[in-house]
């Protein structure tokens, strides 16, 4: 017997809309600076003409690219439009997403963001079947939905001090989160947050910075590599990484380097839930990070998160885990399971 199944479509600035509508609450005339790498620019256009069909003041900022050359810093006349008296009320980053220029992204990230008046959506890595068929291709009623499982999640896991995580390929570890923020990115947070990556699809929180200990065997994808050919296995202690193997030796020698911009690069800074259902495991992590009933640990920054953070690096790389089963322990002691092989428990 044979198979069907039905790819849907949808139109690029249809699904842009719908991520600045549902997502990043853009409303009629407010202003939006979409910042955008060259190579990306019918992206650009996709969110731009979604933007102005929302009633939105749009402009577009084209950054020229090479091929082999690598964003350090932020363009002079970037820094000027960010820096204007009366900022946008929404910046969009449609950006490349090479690993090598996450210290630029952490830059930009920081200017757009430093005043707090603008909200901003993140976008390393974004590609167009994202928006036709991918993880930014929901409706409003798919966001809404995703959202609400969002919430449903969050206020099962308030109150929780640590994180046990097991899975197949051979991960072993646990969390410290006492007096940490569980937040999402399917939703913007007024109170604690102006910014998120977009394609959404998380529930995440920044861990204690020294309190990892276990071992994490990524077999899915790693940020800024792409889905992998062998797992890599990362031995921790202390919150830091301690140790590093891969039959992969170029995925391996990525992130080494990436773990060597700081000190700090090697301590976790981020555990996530992925919820995503129209996410795929695809070359660019931003995508493959959301992907339903899989989990992803980061090692570097995260000092944007709301409430406490302690992880001041100049990096940040995720690495996502297949079939994980989660339970969570309370503060009074109180074990529950949240997530089954892999099936959320909720």
């Amino acid at each position: 017997m044979v198979s069907l199944y039905v790819v849907i479509i949808m139109e690029p600035k249809i699904a842009a809309a719908n991520a600045l509508e549902s997502v990043l609450e853009a409303r009629p005339g407010e202003s939006i600076l979409i910042v955008v790498d060259d190579v990306l620019k019918d992206i650009g256009d996709a969110f731009a003409k979604g933007g102005l069909e929302l009633g939105l003041w749009t402009r577009l900022f084209i950054m020229k690219t090479e091929p082999e050359e690598f964003r350090q810093e932020v363009p002079p006349e970037l820094v000027e439009m960010i820096n204007d008296p009366n900022p946008p009320d929404i910046f969009i980053n449609l950006l490349r997403g090479p690993a090598a220029e996450t210290p630029f992204r952490i830059k930009i990230i920081k200017l757009e963001t430093r005043k707090g008046r603008s909200r901003l959506g993140h976008c390393p890595g974004i590609n167009m079947e994202m928006l036709t068929e991918g993880a930014l291709s929901l409706s409003r009623e798919e966001n809404t939905e995703m959202q609400n499982q969002a919430r449903n999640l969050l206020a099962i896991l308030q109150d929780v001090e640590s994180v046990h995580v097991t899975a197949p390929a051979g991960s072993d570890f646990t969390l410290g989160v006492k007096g940490r923020t569980w937040f999402s990115d399917t939703f913007l947070n007024w109170h604690d947050m102006k910014w998120m990556n977009l394609p959404t699809g998380e529930v995440l929180v920044g861990p204690i910075e020294t309190s990892m200990q276990g071992k994490l065997v990524c077999d899915l994808a790693v940020g800024g590599i792409g889905p992998l050919k062998e797992p890599i296995t990362i031995t921790v202690q202390d919150g830091y990484v301690e140790s590093l193997s891969s039959d992969d030796k170029d995925a391996l020698e990525v992130v080494e380097k990436t773990q060597a911009t700081d000190k700090m690069a090697r301590h976790v800074g981020e555990f996530a839930i992925g919820l995503n259902p129209k996410a795929r495991i695809v070359k660019e992590f931003l995508e493959s990070e959301k992907v339903g009933n899989t989990i992803h640990v980061a090692f570097g920054n995260n000092m944007d998160y709301p409430g406490v953070t302690a992880n001041n690096s100049g990096t940040h790389q995720d690495f996502l885990v297949d079939k994980p089963t989660v339970e969570i322990t309370y503060s009074d002691g109180r074990k529950r399971v949240i997530m089954k092989d892999g099936k959320l428990q909720i």
